[in-house]
């Protein structure tokens, strides 16, 4: 284990926090019914500053001259490791993953008032788990009640959340080489979807493909609920459910990523059922691909957040035109929302630890007060048109839905796209045509 990267995180919030302490626990595990628990996953602001995989943990980082940091763990307990597998221990988990010091985890409610006592601050994730909202709160009665004997209880009270979303929003170099594996490993997945698919498959087959890659290459498994829309559920922008038959003579959208130690890839591609496009189908997939071309193209460092998704839209909103669904200007349609029936989300995210990483997407109120892209962020690139029956198109387009996506990099002079499953109607159709 390589604790470098995380332990300079921690070293960077004990130097932000000064003469303060801050809290950080990670998940509980959660009973999916009875007797089993759903698969574990860690807090994302826990596994970023420490990369410890066990429940029952948590970080407390108490800052000043004699700054520490102390990991707080399931003890070692060899009838437990009979049944659930390995534990680390407070001794062997702070030795390797860099902290100062491990402890029990079942000391830490009767310690923790004299670790937040005399310090000049509490930083903590406020309104992020109520049960730690409660457990601080009695911690800090607990020293206020002992006022008597010199203890002082912190004077301010910090958001956590505010300081590491401002860190997780700019990856480093270690963050970097995982998303880079995890976005190649979603590539083989839909790849691999492309090359499986025929007529008459169940949806859930072509998921069950994703799965098989995902893990065969070494990943966690699905980064999110895994979409895999035939025909008119492509126009469903969250269907899940995965169950229908594939036409032949239609599209089919996949929306998957896989998790590769914590973080996350996120990869759209849509793609014929029979291998290739109709002369409908071509035409609105290459509106929305030269839509994600010339999105890319806007994205580089001092560039606002805002101005890829606005270089997409104006590129769908001319296809819309072109198709007759849409009169006047690119300008009056975008002034006006007039596309909306048929793009109705922006043209991507942040991504990270979480799919829909954290990050401010505005630095204030104004409408030129959008975030300004820097090296290190990474983003998803998400154009599409959803025609559904009946959403004033005509006959020829009904139950088309494109949506293409890729995963962003903004480098230092401009930026670089992770991802790369097939993606041009030439290379879809070639991958297809060796099935």
């Amino acid at each position: 284990m390589n604790h470098q990267p995380y332990s300079r995180r921690r070293e960077f919030v004990l130097d932000r926090i000064g003469d303060g302490v801050a809290i950080i626990p990670t998940a509980p595990e959660r009973l999916r019914n009875r007797d089993a628990h759903y698969p574990y996953r860690f807090d994302s602001y826990f596994w970023y500053l420490s990369g410890f995989p066990e429940p029952e943990a948590v970080i407390v980082l108490i800052g000043g001259k004699e700054a520490r940091s102390i990991l707080f763990c399931r003890e070692k307990n060899d009838e437990r490791e009979i049944w659930d597998g390995f534990r680390y221990g407070p001794a062997t988990a702070a030795e390797a993953f860099g902290f100062s010091e491990g402890q029990p985890i079942g000391t830490l409610e009767e310690k923790l008032p004299e670790l937040i006592a005399n310090h000049g601050s509490l930083w903590h994730s406020l309104g992020h788990d109520p049960a730690w909202d409660r457990r601080i709160a009695a911690a800090l009665n607990t020293v206020r009640a002992d006022s008597r004997s010199g203890a002082r209880a912190p004077g301010e009270i910090r958001d956590l959340r505010a300081l590491l979303d401002e860190m997780r929003l700019t990856k480093d170099a270690h963050e970097i080489d995982l998303m880079r594996r995890a976005a190649d490993i979603a590539s083989a997945g839909h790849a691999r979807a492309m090359h499986a698919c025929r007529p008459g498959m169940a949806e859930h087959e072509l998921e069950a493909e994703l799965a098989y890659e995902f893990r065969r290459r070494g990943a966690d498994g699905h980064a999110y609920p895994p979409i895999v829309a035939g025909g008119s559920n492509a126009c469903i922008l969250h269907y899940v459910a995965n169950n229908r038959l594939l036409a032949g003579n239609s599209l089919v959208l996949i929306d998957a990523g896989c998790e590769l130690s914590g973080y996350a890839s996120d990869i759209t591609r849509t793609f014929p059922v029979n291998g290739r496009f109709s002369a409908e189908q071509r035409t609105v997939y290459e509106i929305v691909l030269s839509a994600q071309q010339a999105a890319i193209a806007a994205i580089a460092p001092g560039a606002s957040f805002l101005a890829y998704h606005e270089a997409a839209l104006r590129v769908l909103a001319q296809g819309l035109i072109d198709l007759g669904l849409l009169s006047g200007t690119v300008d009056g349609a975008i002034e006006s929302e007039a596309y909306k029936p048929w793009y109705m989300h922006r043209t991507g995210h942040w991504l990270g630890l979480d799919v829909h990483d954290v990050g401010d997407y505005r630095r204030g109120h104004a409408d030129d007060e959008w975030t300004r892209l820097a090296a290190g962020m990474t983003l998803t690139v998400e154009p599409g048109l959803y025609f559904r029956p009946g959403a004033n198109v005509p006959d020829h387009l009904h139950g088309i839905g494109v949506r293409i996506e890729d995963d962003v990099l903004v480098s230092d002079d401009g930026c670089t796209v992770y991802t790369n499953a097939p993606k041009t109607v030439a290379e879809i159709e070639e991958v297809m045509r060796h099935a």
